[in-house]
């Protein structure tokens, strides 16, 4: 039952990602303005423009253009930049040493602030403690993630004159220092953004199970709330724990693109968002492929992972 239900995921894994990078090329040449007219400059005769176009196969038909992209995707090739020529695989490879680290530390320095709040807060519900989390959590849910980092920045680097306001160094982590630094703002404005969304979440979990008869019998027992809760909340709840962590994981990767804006960093967000300025096609649809098949895959991890952990879901299935 375990390999079908592999086989039957693995499945709509690759239909999944066939029909995304569909649909990202297809909305992508629906969208206004022309690569030619962005690499010639000003004045450009329409002779010159026909040459550029037919440079860069835009003059083809569009199922031509799909056809050439497919059949490069399923050998690994996400084609070459427009303007740099350079491999759109070696330009995000070069943007990850700042995406990875900052997505990742968000990932986990939330899990490790959310978690005990969110369980916190369930306990304390009913008073002032609880409530107050509660609300808080709701307040940083509804704030706009590049507003947090703007107030971030103006607190921190601004006032406080603590950490710089921005950038990434130019030697990368061969100056571990600087790196480290330039990345605390950008990872704790995530951590602000995404802990509130755990919070919430792990609150719900966590109220699901103080309703439960195990933890009841566990009191009658004369079990106290935090040892009931030790004793038999996590295997109980470790599902929803696990489908919650793959969502955050998820977000993660994705408020990089708004978070490297916000703090001028060189990672996979700036480059997607300058792609798209450029109308640099084979980077945006690259970008966006890559990023939307990790998402996917993370999906699949915790669809398997759920029922690794929770036998009534093998039963289910």
């Amino acid at each position: 039952m375990v390999l079908s239900y592999l086989i039957r995921r693995v499945a709509w894994l690759i239909g999944s990602l066939f029909v995304a990078g569909s649909a990202v090329f297809f909305l992508l040449r629906v969208l206004p303005g022309d690569p030619a007219v962005t690499l010639l400059a000003v004045g450009s005769s329409p002779d010159q423009i026909d040459a550029i176009r037919h440079q860069l196969g835009t003059d083809r038909p569009v199922l031509a253009q799909y056809g050439h992209w497919l059949g490069d995707l399923v050998t690994g090739n996400l084609g070459e930049s427009l303007f740099t020529q350079m491999p759109v695989l070696d330009q995000i490879a070069d943007r990850l040493p700042v995406t990875v680290p900052l997505a990742l530390s968000a990932f986990v320095l939330s899990i490790v602030v959310a978690v005990p709040i969110g369980v916190f807060a369930a306990v304390r519900r009913r008073g002032l403690l609880g409530v107050a989390v509660s609300t808080l959590a709701q307040l940083g849910i509804a704030l706009p993630i590049f507003w947090v980092g703007i107030v971030v920045v103006w607190l921190v680097a601004v006032q406080w004159r603590v950490l710089p306001p921005g950038g990434f160094p130019r030697t990368g982590w061969q100056d571990p220092q600087a790196a480290i630094q330039s990345l605390v703002l950008p990872v704790a404005t995530l951590t602000i953004a995404q802990g509130s969304v755990l919070v919430r979440y792990v609150r719900s979990a966590a109220l699901d199970v103080l309703s439960q008869e195990y933890v009841r019998t566990a009191r009658s027992l004369g079990y106290s709330l935090p040892r009931a809760l030790w004793r038999h909340g996590p295997r109980n709840g470790a599902a929803t724990v696990v489908q919650i962590l793959g969502i955050l994981l998820a977000s993660s990767l994705l408020g990089t693109v708004v978070i490297e804006s916000v703090f001028a960093l060189p990672g996979l967000g700036s480059l997607l968002l300058a792609s798209v300025q450029a109308r640099d096609l084979p980077i945006v649809q690259g970008t966006v492929f890559l990023m939307t098949a990790t998402v996917l895959l993370m999906g699949l991890v915790v669809d398997v992972v759920q029922r690794l952990v929770d036998p009534r879901l093998r039963v289910r299935a």
